[in-house]
């Protein structure tokens, strides 16, 4: 359910809601809140809330600070797993400068700019996510170990899956915060979880991918484990994945969605320094349905690119190479323009490689790119590509092209 102001200021009268948390995003994806108590609201509606910007990544430094939180009132959801009594809720923000200048590196608002380019031009376009994570044990401290929760495999079930109760409770968690789960089931990993989205709008979809980990860490933290969304946490073992179902509309005989496959193929190396932006990410490639090589396929799991076995409005293009590390809304707006390349300039589409690239002699894995080797390559291309610099801020351009390693996500709780 989408709220108006005036909604949201009644339910938070009624649902007995003392605290709000503001949340956004540092470029990297790094979930961000400020805890507001409910008094506060109006002014946060109004006015905006000011908060010190100088140490979150990509967000300026001491000389240039403050900028503001604006509550976006559709995204109202409860967080159920704080108290009944003094109830927290959540929204998500829009950042802007003091003078009510748009901040260039909310990439949440870059999304809604991709989203606005593409009604423009006639487009608009649905996405779904497959997020794959770990769950680890504790130690004796409560901190995360390397010791997987159950040493069962794909698909399997009860008792070798001792994750399934877990992924039942985030599941339960989600539906009482509004979002559809789709289905779930153990991955290959030992310890290894999926949990995939039915498709929407591409800000509710990147949103419901923020809210997913932080759900995800919460149920996890609750029971005693640790979950991991890292791109690769065990080294002998399957690295987790980011697959992003995208579709577009109108869609006249499935020719529309080729252009829009043929336009990603053609700047995936551009944008895969966004899709996977740590230095792990990149021992995923060519191993356990990761792919290296630059191809698409119908169904098949060792393409970049598959269309999955699907009818009517479920037709669809997944792309395999992201992980979780990526910041969902940056990952999708470059997808959206991508697409809208492909659907405007009609390149060339590749043949289909209807063969399994894992097994395949190197003969017939020279016909074909590859994604980029590790990060400073990848880094290398996204800063020569005019197409980059076209639709990412230079500020973003330069952090993702220029700083160290990002930090992995090892987010806790809040505890308000």
């Amino acid at each position: 359910m989408k709220y108006s102001r005036e909604e949201v200021m009644q339910y938070v009268r009624e649902e007995d809601v003392k605290f709000i948390r503001l949340a956004f995003c540092d470029v990297f994806g790094r979930q961000k809140n400020i805890s507001i108590v409910a008094e506060e609201l109006p002014r946060a509606f109004e006015y905006g809330i000011a908060f010190d910007a100088s140490a979150i990544a990509g967000f300026g430094d001491e000389t240039r600070c403050d900028l503001l939180l604006h509550p976006d009132a559709e995204t109202l959801m409860p967080l159920p797993w704080r108290p009944e009594h003094g109830r927290v809720v959540r929204m998500f923000c829009g950042i802007s400068y003091p003078d009510g200048t748009p901040f260039e590196c909310d990439t949440r608002g870059l999304l809604k700019k991709a989203v606005d380019d593409a009604g423009k031009a006639g487009f608009s376009f649905l996405f779904g996510a497959e997020q794959e994570f770990y769950l680890f044990r504790l130690d004796e401290w409560g901190r995360p170990t390397k010791i997987p929760y159950d040493e069962a495999g794909y698909m399997d079930i009860a008792p070798e899956d001792r994750g399934e109760n877990i992924r039942r409770e985030i599941c339960l968690t989600l539906e009482q915060m509004g979002i559809r789960p789709e289905s779930s089931h153990h991955e290959e990993g030992p310890g290894q979880n999926e949990i995939d989205f039915r498709y929407s709008d591409a800000i509710t979809a990147a949103d419901n991918a923020m809210t997913f980990q932080t759900v995800v860490k919460t149920v996890a933290h609750r029971n005693g484990l640790y979950a991991d969304f890292s791109a690769k946490p065990l080294d002998h073992e399957p690295g987790n994945g980011f697959h992003i179902n995208i579709s577009v509309k109108p869609n006249e005989n499935a020719r529309n969605l080729y252009h829009v496959i043929a336009g990603i193929l053609e700047k995936t190396e551009e944008m895969t320094t966004f899709f996977n932006p740590n230095e792990d990410s990149y021992k995923r490639f060519g191993q356990n349905k990761a792919p290296r090589f630059i191809s698409w396929s119908k169904e098949n799991r060792s393409q970049l690119i598959r269309i999955p076995a699907a009818i009517g409005e479920y037709h669809r293009a997944e792309l395999r190479s992201p992980d979780p590390a990526a910041n969902p809304y940056l990952a999708f707006a470059l997808m959206i323009y991508a697409g809208l390349y492909g659907l405007q300039n009609k390149p060339d589409m590749p043949e289909a490689a209807d063969i399994n690239l894992y097994k395949a002699d190197a003969e017939t894995l020279a016909k074909f790119r590859k994604l980029p080797e590790d990060l400073p390559s990848a880094r290398r291309i996204a800063a020569a590509s005019q197409f980059i610099k076209t639709h990412v801020p230079g500020a973003i351009l330069d952090i993702y092209c220029n700083q160290s390693n990002p930090p992995q996500q090892t987010d806790e709780p809040s505890s308000m």
